[in-house]
Order: C-alpha cells, then structure tokens, then sequence
C-alpha cells in the first residue's frame, strides 16, 4: 500500500491520507528494495532547497518512535499519523542523510564511511540549522503542528537528536525478541534481491548494516567481547537478527535511564491486548490532545497477533538474548 494507505484509513480521517502522501513523496525517500528510486534526486534536490530558505514552521516537542525495525515501529507510527494534530514521517532516512551525511548504514544514498552512534557534538550549529528548515518545511507543508518520526536507529543517536530538538519526546517501542527476529527474517527473504551484483536486503548493501554494527557496537560492548569471534561469523539470519535486537534493546534501556524524563518505554504486546489505554497513556506523555478518532481508529486495526515459536539459536548469544528478554520482563 503506498504511504501505508488503506480504505478505513481514508475514510476515518481523509484529509491525513494527503499529509501522507506528502511525507512519503517530498521526504521519505525510497530505500533500498523498494520501487520507486527514480524520485530521490527530486527529493534531495527539494532538502537542498529547503535548507537555503528561512525556517517555514517551528518544531516544537517531536516524537520519535526508536527500538528496533520489525518490532511495530510502523504500525505505532501510522497510528499516531491518524492524530488530528500530527504528521508521520516513516523512516525518513533521505531526510536524515540530507541533515547528516555519515548516518547511512545501510548504504541506500551513498558507500561513503558512516556510524551508527552519533552524539551532542555531532549536531554542529549547520546540521542542527539544515534539520530545523526541513523539518519546518515539512510541518508547513503538511499542515500539522507536531512531528512524529519513525526511524527506529536513532536509538544510538538520542544525545544527537536532543542537541537539535531540546524538547525532544522518544517513544521506545519493544518487542518479544523470538517475534521480532521472526520478523526480520522473513523480511530479508521477501524483499532481498540481486542487483548489480550486490545483494540488498535488511542488511543492506552486501552486509554493509551488519559489518558497521559488528564493528561499532558488537565489538565494543564487553559482554560481547568473550564471544565475538563466533557472533563474527553467523550468517543465519535469525541469528544476526538476535544480535541487532540485544544491542538495540540495551541501548534503549541504558539510554532511558540517562533521559527518563523524555522517554517511554511501550511494549508491542500491551499496545495490541489494550491499545485504547496504551495509547492515551502515550499521547499524554508526548502532550498530544485527545483524540476520538485516533483511538477509535487503533482500536479497530490493532489486534493481538500468535506469537511465533521459538528457533534454534547459535549457543554463543542465546544467554545474551535470554537475559536481555529478562531485562524488558518477557517470561522465557
């Protein structure tokens, strides 16, 4: 569906599938596996623009959904697009790259260097002025008077995003790790494909996401450390998408107890089993007014999912997965 469109959208809320549409063809970008790549030098063309004209529209206290992809990032993220006050970027990685030209690790604008953690002093005074006209344009354009963005990586960027939005709210979006790694992997096996003698799937241009990640998180993080010969050579991958979810939901737990007061912390499970409750809990944390319909609307497309069995994990990152599924308080 494209935008994420589909008919009870449209008709819950039909001036938000316009908003859409301008996100998913001004800002977006096309990634990786998706069709439609020939629009993004009319995309970047449009942020360079952007950059050079005066700020349209303040941004005040975005919301940014952080985790980890294929956790519900997308579902929470058009959920809260169908808000009257709202406007939804879904993973805008070209906006991002046109803002900070080193934060594509998957490789879908460019194979220049780039890393995945990036901090305060990063956000010098042009990237924080480049990310404020954008995003201004955007809220102008959309007509909206705050910001929700989904970029699930940007949890190894908080510090970095805070220098540029101070009243910044991040919405830490967490998933059973068995359903999440499920997730991924069939992904990888539905979108990836053989291009030009490059394989393009959820890890990017020939594992480029995978080696970054081995590189700047796995290698640094002492409980790695002990088993990072063997974590080096998995190639299943439910297996390196165990790994990718340990470092994402212990960077969200760490990252939360250094900005609390900016984070909450949602679990994929109690926003399907209750998601009239969860979310007015979560619209009050991010100051977002009530909304009939916006509720009305979640309630009717979200719903409780099986969850997915269990797989043969590589032993060397099963007690990691487990005591990580212990710290977010799933049962084993």
């Amino acid at each position: 569906m494209i935008a994420q469109l589909n008919p009870l959208y449209i008709k819950t809320r039909p001036t938000k599938a316009i908003s859409r549409l301008i996100s998913y063809a001004l800002f977006e970008g096309r990634p990786l596996a998706t069709k439609g790549r020939w629009i993004n030098p009319l995309v970047f063309s449009l942020f360079t623009l952007e950059k050079n004209m005066p700020q349209l529209a303040k941004v005040e206290k975005p919301i940014f959904v952080v985790g980890m992809g294929r956790s519900g990032t997308t579902v929470l993220g058009v959920i809260f697009s169908m808000h009257r006050e709202v406007a939804f970027l879904n993973e805008p990685k070209a906006l991002w790259n046109a803002v900070y030209s080193g934060e594509d690790v998957i490789g879908n604008y460019t194979q220049a260097p780039a890393r995945f953690r990036l901090q305060a002093e990063d956000a010098t005074r042009e990237v924080c002025k480049a990310a404020l006209r954008i995003h201004g344009a955007y809220l102008a354009l959309s007509a909206s008077n705050r910001l929700v963005c989904k970029y699930p990586e940007l949890i190894f960027r908080i510090p970095f995003v805070l220098k540029i939005f101070p009243d910044a709210k991040f919405v830490f979006l967490v998933r059973n790790g068995w359903d999440t790694c499920h997730s991924v992997a069939g992904w990888s096996e539905r979108k990836g494909l053989e291009l030009n003698g490059e394989t393009h799937d959820w890890w990017g241009v020939n594992n480029r996401k995978w080696n970054l990640m081995l590189n700047q998180l796995v290698a640094s993080d002492t409980d790695f450390r002990p088993i990072l010969n063997e974590v080096s050579r998995l190639n299943n991958h439910n297996d390196m998408a165990a790994v990718e979810w340990i470092v994402s939901m212990r960077e969200g737990l760490y990252q939360r107890k250094r900005f609390c007061d900016c984070m909450y912390t949602l679990r994929y499970e109690d926003l399907m089993q209750n998601p009239g409750k969860i979310l007015g809990e979560v619209t009050e944390f991010c100051e977002l007014g009530y909304d009939e319909k916006f509720i009305s609307y979640a309630e009717k497309v979200l719903t409780p999912a099986a969850p997915h069995p269990t797989f043969e994990m590589h032993p060397a990152i099963h007690p990691l997965f487990n005591e990580t599924m212990n710290l977010l308080g799933y049962r084993l």
